[in-house]
């Protein structure tokens, strides 16, 4: 464990350049191309439009670089700075056991990264996105939603965390085996208990009353071989303008949720097509893909934890010269992210491959014409950057860069 010092500051430095130097690829290439609309874009976004979205890129990528270096920051000096030896020997001298002790110890912590975090939510929200137009969340709907968060961290990620550290002391040595098991049961429940539960507490959804436009989604489940529990609309205008759709819930009960703001953007037959293309994940099973390779994950990361949590020095390397369950936990969650961020690219392929397989199954079961007519207007509204940086697109972007999607639809689009 001798060189997981030197490792694990190489790693978090390199991946800390590595997404700085993408940033300026990508701010350089947003504004080289702000004065001019790409071509097959002409006609339905305008040239103000359009350098809108590079202004608006721009701005996320200065702020994302200020995230960044405060990320940094804060993963290094709560690792082998000492912060969470200070934490730890602070709670230390308390009367605690455990898991009160780790339970203490590992709020302690994400209290003080959700606090160092929190001035760049509040100017993200309040500054950024108000500056183009885009947010509608008032002072105290984003304080309510603050603390509806929070007291749902505590009410359900305190007992699972707790129920954790327990097996992680108490167990034995194949402990990580429950807790796998453990975090496989919450996951399927939540899901369930989302869209039931959950989701409610933040926002109103509500059934969809176009009954022209429900008759066509409809129809479009019926030839796709979808069910669900419904479609909702969602009032997702009280805090944003930008649209978007998803599916949530498991088995049965799936729901169909569309952003309020997208249906006033759309036309009946521009949703039907992106409706199709979310089915499309579904249907090609990619859904399960990735439900697959997390459950594959938690159970790698779960088994490199259990052993990692037996080595001291895998602490002491670190920064904790106290090996304890908690800080075998934490410093995992704060360590694991600097290895596996270069993965990145290969998951934004996968995932990029998946998008355009969802549009080929959208393709033949609406119109390619339209989901390509729909995609435009939410590029314009969202005011999404229609010029990225190539290889910053090949790193991050989980979906196909728009004119590269757009070029592939037509070619499912019959000839005229």
């Amino acid at each position: 464990m001798g060189s997981l010092t030197p490792l694990f500051l190489l790693a978090v430095l390199a991946g800390a350049a590595i997404e700085w130097w993408l940033s300026v690829r990508q701010a350089g290439a947003v504004a080289r191309h702000r004065g001019t609309v790409p071509a097959p874009f002409a006609a339905s976004i305008s040239a103000e439009e359009h350098a809108k979205a590079a202004d608006y890129t721009v701005a996320k990528i200065r702020l994302a670089r200020i995230n960044l270096l405060v990320d940094t920051a804060l993963t290094l000096g709560l690792t082998i700075g000492g912060g969470l030896a200070l934490i730890d020997s602070v709670w230390r001298r308390t009367p605690l056991a455990e898991p009160w002790l780790g339970l203490a110890v590992i709020g302690t912590a994400a209290f003080a990264i959700r606090l160092v975090s929190l001035p760049l939510s509040v100017w993200r929200t309040f500054r950024l996105e108000a500056r183009f137009g885009f947010n509608r969340t008032t002072v105290p709907l984003y304080l309510a939603d603050l603390a509806k968060g929070l007291a749902l961290t505590v009410a359900l990620g305190g007992p699972l965390l707790a129920v954790t550290l327990l097996l992680m002391e108490r167990a034995g040595r194949w402990w990580w085996l429950w807790a796998w098991a453990l975090w496989l049961a919450v996951m399927l429940l939540m899901a369930w208990a989302y869209p039931v539960l959950i989701a409610p507490l933040f926002n109103r959804f509500s059934p969809l009353a176009d009954q022209a436009l429900k008759a066509r989604i409809e129809s479009l489940l019926e030839r796709c071989g979808f069910t669900s529990k419904g479609v909702f609309v969602v009032d997702s205008s009280r805090r944003s303008s930008h649209g978007n759709a998803y599916f949530t819930g498991i088995g049965r009960h799936k729901r169909i949720v569309f952003f309020d703001t997208l249906l006033d953007t759309l036309g009946g037959p521009e949703v039907e097509a992106v409706l199709a293309h979310e089915l499309g994940h579904f249907r090609l099973r990619h859904v399960r893909k990735r439900l697959l390779v997390s459950v594959t994950a938690a159970f790698s990361g779960l088994a490199l934890l259990g052993w990692l949590a037996r080595q001291p020095g895998f602490y002491h390397a670190l920064g904790v010269p106290t090996p304890s369950t908690h800080a075998a936990l934490l410093l995992f969650v704060l360590v694991v992210p600097a290895f596996t961020f270069f993965l990145t690219p290969l998951s934004s392929a996968w995932s990029r491959l998946h998008e355009f397989q969802a549009d080929a199954f959208a393709s033949q079961h609406a119109s390619a014409a339209e989901l390509a007519s729909a995609l435009v207007k939410l590029h314009r509204d969202n005011a999404s950057t229609l010029t990225p940086d190539p290889v910053y697109a090949a790193f991050y972007y989980s979906h196909p860069p728009p004119l590269t999607r757009i070029t592939k639809l037509r070619e499912h689009m019959p000839a005229t």
